[in-house]
């Protein structure tokens, strides 16, 4: 758990993935898994692992596969800072404003993280109307406030400058918490599932993508530039079998192993990959699952329509609370994740 801890708690909003992409990127140096490693011109991490035939003999043109994971979280940019020298924000990524209030964030400077609190405007409880009680704010309604005055923040905050949440990761009974396991599980899977890969006839191309939560924009150029034979997304999904919400709605349930997408509001998954991909579950007893996720998408979508077509399918994690600093993933799920990943790069 101490790489996906590390890769929670390193902050990269939409446009702003260096940080965890210069952590990635020594992380897979370090272990000596790539033979190839770039960056490619709009941000995103690409590396290739060449087949590595048990026999030793190698394919004149072997498969090529692609994985993607998305290395952005959701966040904010400082859009403006007031006289007062409260902070304004544009989100970069979807939020729902019920989760935001009274948090912690780190407003991220060219001369390091700032801490601060994030409220609504607006009167406290004590002195507000009943009205006003009921209200949900809008997004445009929040401010940062980083204890400073308006001249001390504006020596070191600029427009731009990314702010993220602030939750520490932790393990709750069986499962791990912390902000951004959406998708910092899907960049975790990849390292580990190819850190334990033995033989492969295929060429693996591992991209940790870019800007996935503003609209799949680093997958895209990724995938032109790969011309992959299959493409394999590694994200995460909803699991909401949890008090308030029907069964019918719960889109995968915690423990019963990784997800394999059969479709979402972006893409229809290649069945033929889903059911391979269910035969080397049941021939490694991995836990695994369908799932349908009725709204969202993720870089598979795009991956799949590059170039002339492209056959893909969709891993995904199972998660709680999804796009708030409380995400909860099950232990089994993250086991299973990587383990049939694994294998079934060594069955290609």
């Amino acid at each position: 758990m101490d790489l996906l801890a590390k890769l929670t708690q390193t902050p990269s909003v939409p446009g702003r993935e260096d940080r965890i992409r210069e952590t990635i990127q020594r992380h897979i140096q370090d272990l000596n898994l790539f033979d190839e490693i770039h960056v490619d011109p709009m941000g995103s991490l690409i590396a290739l692992r060449k087949a590595r035939p048990a026999n030793g003999a190698r394919s004149e043109k072997p498969l090529k596969v692609m994985l993607a994971a998305h290395m952005d979280q959701i966040g904010f940019l400082v859009r403006h800072i007031d006289d007062n020298g409260f902070v304004r924000i544009n989100p970069v990524g979807g939020f729902d404003t019920r989760n935001l209030f009274a948090r912690t964030v780190r407003v991220c400077t060219s001369t390091g993280d700032l801490r601060g609190v994030m409220n609504p405007g607006g009167r406290p409880i004590h002195i507000a109307t009943d009205d006003e009680k009921k209200k949900v704010p809008l997004i445009g309604d929040f401010f940062i406030d980083l204890g400073m005055d308006a001249e001390a923040v504006r020596s070191q905050v600029k427009v731009g400058d990314m702010v993220v949440l602030d939750g520490p990761f932790s393990e709750v009974g069986d499962f791990v918490v912390s902000q951004c396991l959406d998708n910092r599980v899907g960049c975790w899977a990849q390292i580990v599932a190819i850190e334990n890969l033995k033989h492969h006839n295929c060429d693996i191309y591992a991209a940790w993508t870019v800007q996935e939560e503003v609209g799949l924009r680093g997958a895209m150029p990724a995938a032109f530039g790969i011309d992959p034979d299959i493409g394999v997304a590694c994200d995460t999904t909803l699991c909401c079998k949890t008090p308030g919400v029907p069964d019918e709605d719960r889109v995968s349930v915690s423990g019963d192993g990784v997800a394999l997408h059969v479709m979402d509001s972006s893409m229809i998954s290649d069945i033929g990959l889903i059911e391979d991909m269910e035969a080397i579950a049941a021939e490694h007893s991995i836990r695994c699952q369908r799932a349908i996720l009725p709204r969202g998408g993720q870089d598979g979508a795009v991956i799949q329509r590059s170039r002339s077509g492209v056959r893909t399918v969709s891993l995904a994690c199972p998660v709680k609370y999804i796009h708030t600093v409380t995400e909860m993933s099950h232990k089994a799920d993250l086991e299973s994740y990587p383990a049939l990943l694994t294998a079934w790069l060594e069955s290609l």
